[in-house]
Order: C-alpha cells, then structure tokens, then sequence
C-alpha cells in the first residue's frame, strides 16, 4: 500500500477544507460545498480514488444521529452520477481504496431517491443520518468487466454442477418436501405467532449460515449479535433471504434451502468466503417483528 506523505495528506485535507461554507455544527467534522458534513476516519492508498462509474466493495453501516445502528454490511456496487446535490455517490469521490469516513445527508433524499425505497418509519423526513463507509476496494469499469468475462468462461458449466449436488443433498436427507416456486426449500423447525412481516416492519433475526457439507460461513448467535434491519429495503439481505423471512411468523424458526440464484449467485460473494453457483442453507430465527 502506497501511503501518504505529509505533503500530500496537508494537501488533501486543505483541498477537502477549502470546499466547505462553513463550519460544520457537528464535531469533528467538515461541511462541505454540496451540503453533506463529512469526516476522514482511516486514510488509505491515496493513489487510488473512487470516481464516478468505478465499481467499488465497501463495508457499510447506517446509524440514526443518535448512534443507533440500523444496518450494517459490505457490499459491492457502481458509483453513479449523482442526481441531486449532496448524494451519496458524490459522498464517496472524497475518498479512495484504504479510507473511510463518515457522512452526515438527509435520510429523506438518501432512501427516497438514491435507494428508491421509503424513509423508514422511525426517521422523520427532516431527520439526518450517519453512514460511515471503508473502502475495501476499488475498480474501473473495464477492470470490472475483465474480472466477469474471465470469471463467465471459468464458471460456464457450474450451472448444471450446483443443481446436481442440490439434488444429492435433499435426497441424502431424506427431505420429504418440494421447492418453492422460486426453488428454496422451507422447512419449519419450530411454529411462531400469527404475526406476519410487512414492508417497512423493523426485524430481528438470528441466522446461521452454512454450505451443504455443514461448514458453517456465518452465524449471528456466535457473535452474540442479533441482525435488525427494515425489512423491503435495498442493501440489506439476499434475494433469497428476504423471501425467506417474508413467509416466516414471529417467533419461528426455519430452515431454508437456497440456490445460488437466490443466494450470492455467479459471481459468489463479494468477500470471497461463497464460492459462485454455491447453494446454501440457512437457519433463521424471526425473534421480533416491529410494525411500522
């Protein structure tokens, strides 16, 4: 990693001061031109800096002003143009592979425009919030698009692959029950209540997630950390989870079945711990469903 020298880190932090109005009313940070309040919290290679169209892999988390953590996540996705001033997308041009910061937008532009989802009920549309965002990695589209045309050619016949090793294990174990229209395979382990999950609802679940060999990849009771999120918006779940925990009753504990198409898919996942074209099974608990 290429690290800064003090010239060049002065020079960034005088380039990010000159942007702003004003100061900022939150401590710490630094107000800038389009209106966001922003923080520098790690630096990283300053050789390498996101700009508009670059596909980048970031660990995410949203907080309420109050510190309150409502999603936490890494994902992968393109930077777009931004379409109003202050978006998220322009956010992330201030920083690079290596850094994180934290940013202070309006919660009514940042889920009604940038994820096209509504504002979740305990925000106010004049409310704020914090996303802090590390930069994990950073790519053009032309590298983007030579890592999926040489991962394609490698991958073309896992297709097949992953149905027949699917099939094995449900006829190994002796699973006396048929797929969903969508392919899952839903398994109640133990009956909840007859309260249902609606878009909007905030959730509480507990998962363990494992391949069919029974390797375990991820489970929030070995951290002793409950997920909670909203449930319908973007950025949060798989495809296949979401559907899972839109049948599901609070209370209930389920085991699902998922085939890579509702899972993390061709290209696995974006930390490289699934495979592509991996099916895997998850145990959920829904612990708590909040109405909105």
């Amino acid at each position: 990693m290429k690290k800064k020298s003090p010239l060049a880190f002065l020079l960034i932090i005088g380039l990010m001061l000159a942007s702003c109005h004003k100061k900022s009313e939150y401590k710490g940070y630094s107000l800038h031109a389009s209106g966001f309040d922003y923080k520098l919290i790690k630096i990283g290679d300053d050789s390498i800096k996101c700009r508009y169209t670059d596909y980048i892999t970031a660990d995410i988390t949203y907080k309420t002003m109050n510190d309150s953590l409502f999603f936490s996540g890494r994902r992968k996705f393109q930077i777009s143009q931004p379409e109003y001033l202050g978006a998220i997308d322009e956010c992330l041009t201030l920083i690079g592979k290596d850094d994180s910061a934290s940013f202070i937008i309006p919660a009514d532009n940042f889920f009604k425009k940038t994820l096209s989802s509504n504002l979740p009920k305990f925000l106010k549309a004049s409310d704020k919030i914090k996303i802090n965002i590390g930069i994990v990695d950073v790519q053009t589209i032309q590298e983007y698009d030579n890592e999926k045309i040489a991962f394609l050619k490698w991958i073309e016949d896992f297709g097949e692959y992953e149905k027949t090793i699917l099939q094995q294990y449900i006829n190994e174990s002796k699973l006396k029950i048929n797929p969903l229209p969508t392919g899952m395979y839903y398994l109640v382990v133990k009956k909840g209540n007859q309260k249902t999950v609606n878009l909007g609802d905030t959730i509480v679940v507990n998962y363990e997630g494992r391949f069919l060999n029974g390797k375990f990849f991820d489970s929030t009771r070995q951290r002793n950390e409950p997920f909670q999120f909203v449930y319908g918006q973007q950025w949060q779940v798989v495809k296949g989870m979401e559907e899972a925990i839109g049948i599901m009753h609070e209370g209930e504990k389920a085991l699902f079945i998922m085939p890579s198409g509702l899972a993390f898919g061709q290209s696995g996942s974006s930390t490289g711990i699934i495979p592509p074209f991996t099916s895997l099974i998850f145990e959920v608990e829904l612990i708590s469903v909040k109405k909105v």
